[in-house]
């Protein structure tokens, strides 16, 4: 079961291939998963069943059962959630008695964990109503489950401000300096592209000229510049970006302008400046760890003293919501450097606190290089978790959104904490998936949302760089065709489409 290790699964009477998937992975994380006809003869076998009305989870070794686990269901009136539930249920007490690993989260995998409550909030069910069904039907750990309650209401006194012609834009700068160990967003190291920057601008700018079009049928709540490292450009192209921006889609102060700023090796007072200037109400200054050791073996290049510096600058400078990212588990740290890290960051005083689970995605050098690190146990990133709670709590922050990746280390979540009012408003509404996010750049994802029906469409930028500048007419052209009136742009002449 080490990592890396092929785990072959076998459905029978079913077909939930995601759900059992899922579930096993939160056993047996960082393996390789295929499904098959029958169990393999050599190496580990689930095999997942549902007839009769007995739902089956049974393990093979090397070609024989060594472990099954059983449950009786009606299948008169069984729904597909229902189905679901029976399934994972049978994974989950299969794999709990073979890997003595008991899940905070039971047997909820999906990437929202507050969803089932919102949805239960909706229908006017009660707290201790709430509670019950995660804690007993769901078998998730109680104070997951306060916080699931917790997140879930704080989202829904955010999604309820909003209306349905409200949209929001991201833009994409997928250059970094370097490439942390973790990483596996859509980013490329500055020094390979440097000469292609502005080219890549030039390009990008087309697409937001499109957009800004298009987006005048609509009330622009939110603009999010992500990356890679947006900081990471000059300060000439970084000033380009900005003024291009501002000149197109005109920042107010009822919008919220956020820029991943990132890492603070990228940052000059003179950027922090310029942010000021265009009207970006909120920055981001993820430092990751506090511990000039492991900042060293994650691939970052600035130190501690640097994080201060730049934080130090930007409330100069007028930055007055400022969000700090911190990951938990990563490799090579304790809770003791965990403690010490969120000292240091409450010293700092961010008014935002995004704390991340680490999770070794598939395309992080990572996830290569699995062997040569030693993981976080599941306990000891629960007691990171708690101490990240406690330090919020002690800075006046309340979580507000939350979420979860496949192979997160612990099979944990990632929570947002803030003071009050300073909630990052884009972060729930790309989670909870109920506003149109038009999205520009290299790797951007554009996602329509319909009011009226909850109906998802998306339209897909290429990754690669050069690609991307290569085919620009292209990606405007697929926006043309796939945004809702046929992506039509506003004619102030006679105010049609």
């Amino acid at each position: 079961m080490g990592t890396g290790k092929m785990v072959v699964y076998v459905l029978q009477g079913h077909e939930l291939q995601n759900d059992v998937q899922t579930m096993i992975q939160v056993f047996l994380p960082n393996s390789r998963y295929s499904r098959r006809e029958e169990p393999a003869a050599e190496g580990l076998s689930v095999v997942s069943r549902m007839e009769k009305g007995i739902a089956s989870a049974m393990l093979y070794r090397n070609g024989e059962k060594t472990l099954d686990w059983s449950m009786e269901y009606t299948a008169d009136g069984l729904d597909e959630k229902e189905q679901k539930r029976i399934v994972k249920r049978t994974l989950y007490e299969l794999l709990r008695r073979e890997t003595g690993i008991e899940p905070r989260w039971g047997l909820l995998t999906g990437v929202r964990p507050a969803k089932l409550i919102s949805g239960m909030l909706a229908e006017g069910r009660s707290d201790a109503e709430c509670m019950a069904f995660l804690t007993e039907q769901y078998l998730v750990a109680e104070s997951k489950a306060r916080l699931a309650l917790r997140v879930a209401k704080a989202e829904r006194e955010i999604l309820e401000k909003s209306r349905p012609e409200e949209i929001s834009l991201y833009i994409g700068i997928p250059f970094c300096p370097t490439r942390c160990l973790y990483c596996s967003f859509t980013a490329y190291p500055l020094a390979q592209y440097k000469n292609r920057v502005d080219e890549y601008l030039d390009a990008l700018f087309q697409e937001l000229e499109f957009l800004a079009g298009y987006s005048r049928n609509f009330v622009l709540k939110n603009i999010y510049i992500g990356g890679g490292t947006p900081t990471s450009l000059d300060e000439r192209q970084f000033a380009r970006l900005l003024g291009r921006v501002g000149e197109l889609f005109h920042p107010s102060g009822n919008m919220e302008y956020t820029v991943e700023a990132g890492r603070p090796d990228t940052i000059t007072r003179e950027k922090l400046r310029l942010m000021k200037q265009y009207g970006v109400n909120r920055i981001s200054i993820n430092p990751q760890t506090m511990n000039e050791e492991t900042l060293r073996r994650v691939g970052r290049k600035h130190s501690v003293e640097d994080i201060r510096r730049v934080f130090r600058e930007a409330r100069e400078e007028g930055h007055g919501n400022i969000n700090m990212d911190l990951i938990l588990g990563l490799p090579g740290e304790t809770p003791a450097d965990v403690a010490h890290t969120l000292r240091e960051m409450e010293a700092l005083a961010p008014d935002n606190l995004t704390v991340h689970t680490l999770a070794v995605k598939r395309a992080s050098r990572l996830r290569e290089e699995l062997e040569q690190y030693d993981m976080t146990a599941a306990e000891e990133l629960e007691e990171m978790l708690a101490l990240a709670a406690e330090s919020a709590e002690r800075m006046g922050m309340e979580p507000y959104y939350m979420y979860r990746q496949k192979n997160m280390v612990g099979n944990f979540e990632n929570v947002g904490y803030c003071r009050p009012g300073m909630e990052g408003v884009y972060n729930v509404q790309i989670m909870e998936e109920k506003q149109t996010i038009l999205a520009a750049g290299a790797g951007a994802s554009t996602k329509t949302v319909d009011p009226s029906t909850d109906r998802i469409e998306r339209v897909f930028n290429v990754k690669s760089v050069d690609d991307y500048i290569g085919r620009i007419d292209e990606m405007i052209e697929r926006k043309r065709a796939g945004l809702p009136q046929g992506g039509k742009t506003y004619d102030t002449a006679c105010e049609r489409y």
